[in-house]
């Protein structure tokens, strides 16, 4: 297919923003990052040691137990935390290849055949339109057999003509059974390129997408390759030296400065969402190379359609055993025979219904269909299929632009990563490595965070309000386990993840406990996860009644504060100075780990950003 020149003049104010640069630190900064973590971890195990053997108030169980125990998981997330981000090796990318034979294609020589999937179900025709005309002008030093295929859930006209304008293809199904993962599978059954490259449908790729990520696939293991995933629309901030010399000059910039060089770069009033991904993909995403355990994230990846194929092949025949297993049993209990000895009639009749029922298909019809098909591909030893994380971004999307929004797309992510944990658990599975194990508890793990994180939240105020310390005494003894436990781990993470904001990562982490608490309460109650279209466009107000469990706790913790302070004021026992500095200090973490999605809720735009997404895309697209 000839690729199509596009004017890619940086228009708008969205195409005036640039991706962060990877990290690369080197083997000092390694090696300096890794002696915190030992150190983190060591002092964390001893004040873990001396919380259980020394200082839980056993008088009052009832709110000592619970904290330890919430105390105890969250040093467990750490472990995990420091175990999955110990290595930043990164594998070499091959040379391009320059035809099919090249990533092990058989047969005559031919140009690589490279299918290019836009999903889509709702969202406008322009903005499809801008992603498309940005993959016919993706480059490649050879020619390539480049053929974009629109995949059309909402089987819309306007969309199919767009398709035709542009002079790519259009897909579309009769229902939306299994969502995406069901429009991609349709996809499959109609195309026949060598790899598959998955964008969603707002998706922009850079003109270097193919000749970024093609090359790993001469290495015949690599399974896919996953690209970061970087959001053009976040509003930037004002760096913290700008924003102090507007407001105190030469010596403020010169402050700001100092500060960014201890702390790495700050920016105010940015990213009001917490959707910059830079610590997920930089960072996290990257550091799994090392175990192989890297996962697909969707859009942005490029997948081997020999991998995707064959291991929908080894499901199903598992899948497929499994339901004659189950209905061979079932006959047993009924009299039809005793068990071992089922007739080869019966036992074939059993195999062509249960090959006619069981779903024969390359992604899994799951609301995380890329990171079920993820573990399917690691697990299966016998190919021993790899996957790559890219570090370059060659790539751009929007990001939720409201609270409303970001709590479709996060309720999504967490409904789907725990109904994968609790009813076909990676951990559990056979194929997978200990270090492909380590990388997938740390990720499921932190999908069952608000259990314990809201135990950390409502125990300063229950102690304030109560006097019922679940310390047995706030000595210098306490302080001593705990402050260099805290401390080196601050500084673990500033070093880790230097120039990354680890601070709004943790916040909005603490700050999601609602939300995730309600997907863990849904998949244990066997509710079906639903795959809802994240909007593309902001919703105008506020959204007060999205945030009522977090404000609810802040409001709990500030009464309390006065509360307990007025009791120690008042030389009430229970309320000793040392108990009142340590739990002020830790309400006042958690009132600032909940500051974030607060103003989240009431945040609207300043006039520079408050353009709606779709007339960006026309102003780019003129």
């Amino acid at each position: 297919m000839r690729a199509r020149q596009v004017d890619r003049a940086r228009v708008t104010r969205f195409e005036r923003q640039e991706p962060w640069v990877p990290h690369d630190y080197g083997p000092v900064h390694r090696r300096l990052w890794q002696g915190l973590v030992v150190l983190t971890l060591g002092f964390g195990a001893w004040y873990m040691l001396w919380r259980w053997t020394v200082s839980i108030n056993w008088d009052a169980p009832w709110i000592a137990l619970p904290l330890a125990c919430a105390e105890t998981a969250a040093f467990g997330g750490l472990i995990l935390h420091g175990a999955s981000n110990w290595s930043d090796w990164r594998p070499e990318r091959p040379p391009l290849p320059v035809e099919a034979g090249d990533i092990g294609m058989e047969g005559p020589a031919r140009p690589l055949a490279v299918d290019v999937f836009f999903a889509t179900y709702d969202e406008e025709v322009e903005m499809l339109r801008g992603g498309v005309r940005d993959a016919l002008a993706m480059t490649y030093p050879v020619p390539v057999d480049l053929r974009i295929h629109v995949l059309d859930d909402g089987r819309r006209p306007a969309m199919a003509q767009m398709a035709a304008e542009e002079g790519v293809d259009y897909i579309t199904r009769e229902d939306n059974t299994g969502y995406k993962a069901g429009n991609l599978r349709n996809a499959m059954e109609r195309t026949s390129g060598d790899v598959i490259v998955i964008f969603d449908a707002d998706t922009r790729p850079f003109p270097d997408f193919l000749t970024e990520t093609l090359g790993y696939f001469r290495d015949p293991k690599v399974a896919w390759v996953q690209t970061p995933q970087w959001f053009w629309d976040i509003p930037p901030g004002v760096p913290l030296p700008d924003w102090l010399g507007r407001h105190f000059g030469a010596v403020g910039r010169g402050t700001g400065r100092a500060v960014e060089a201890v702390v790495g770069p700050v920016r105010l009033g940015a990213d009001p969402f917490g959707n910059d991904p830079q610590v997920f993909y930089d960072f996290i995403q990257m550091r799994r190379n090392a175990a192989n355990a890297s996962f697909c994230c969707g859009a942005g990846s490029v997948h081997r359609r020999e991998a995707l194929m064959e291991a929908a092949i080894r499901a199903w025949v598992a899948e497929l055993e499994q339901a004659v297993a189950a209905q061979a049993a079932g006959l047993v209990a009924l009299g039809a025979g005793r068990a071992g000895e089922m007739d080869e009639e019966i036992a074939g009749t059993l195999r062509n219904l249960s090959a006619q029922a069981v779903d024969f298909t390359p992604f899994k019809l799951h609301v995380s269909e890329d990171i079920y098909t993820s573990i399917m591909l690691h697990s299966d030893r016998e190919r021993g299929w790899r996957s790559v994380m890219h570090p370059k971004v060659v790539s751009r999307m929007t990001s939720p632009r409201d609270l409303l929004s970001w709590t479709i797309q996060r309720y999504k992510y967490a409904g789907g990563s725990l109904d994968i944990l609790i009813n076909d658990n990676p951990l559990f599975r056979r194929g997978l490595g200990p270090g492909q194990k380590v990388m997938y508890a740390a990720t499921f793990l932190s999908y069952l965070s608000p259990v314990w994180t809201l135990v950390l939240l409502l125990s300063p105020p229950l102690y304030l309000m109560t006097g019922v310390a679940p310390i047995s005494a706030y000595t210098a003894d306490y302080f001593a386990h705990l402050l260099p436990f805290l401390l080196l781990n601050e500084m673990a993470q500033l070093v880790g993840f230097w120039g990354a904001d680890t601070q709004g990562a943790r916040r909005w982490y603490v700050a999601m406990f609602p939300l995730k608490l309600k997907a863990l309460l849904a998949v244990l109650r066997g509710e079906r996860i639903r795959f809802p279209v994240t909007p593309k466009e902001r919703s105008e107000g506020a959204f007060y009644g999205l945030v009522l469990p977090q404000f609810t706790v802040a409001v709990a913790t500030l009464v309390a504060l006065a509360w307990g302070w007025g009791r120690h004021m008042a030389g009430i026992e229970g309320y000793g100075l040392g108990a009142m500095v340590a739990n002020s200090l830790w309400s006042g973490y958690n009132l600032l780990a909940l500051w974030p999605v607060l103003r989240a809720a009431v945040w609207q735009p300043d006039a520079e950003f408050d353009v709606p997404v779709m007339q960006e895309y026309r102003n780019a697209l003129s």
